[in-house]
């Protein structure tokens, strides 16, 4: 079974907000087996538009990583997301 990422690139507009949603969203990360890759740190735009935080989540499955997101946990934390910061989210298969 190939590991699964979340990809997600998103613009905080409340910093202090945005931790309430990590550490509610914790539990999700912790149930589901998520590895952080990347999160948050220097980039460097080379097309498109950026966004300020760019995040990389490794998962032991692409459905672990859709169970995450459905995860009443995970809901939680999203609500308070979505108040304090725009975002796009994907989950890709790794090979």
């Amino acid at each position: 079974m190939a590991k699964a990422y979340w990809i997600a690139r998103i613009d905080v507009r409340d910093t202090e907000r945005y931790k309430d949603y990590v550490s509610t969203a914790k539990p999700a990360f912790d149930r589901f087996g998520a590895v952080f890759l990347a999160r948050g740190g220097e980039f460097t735009e080379l097309e498109g538009t950026a966004r300020q935080r760019n995040v990389l989540i490794e998962f032991p499955s692409h459905q672990a990583a859709v169970d995450c997101f459905n995860s009443p946990e995970y809901q939680a934390a999203l609500k308070i997301r979505r108040e304090v910061s725009d975002a796009e989210l994907v989950v890709v298969d790794g090979i």
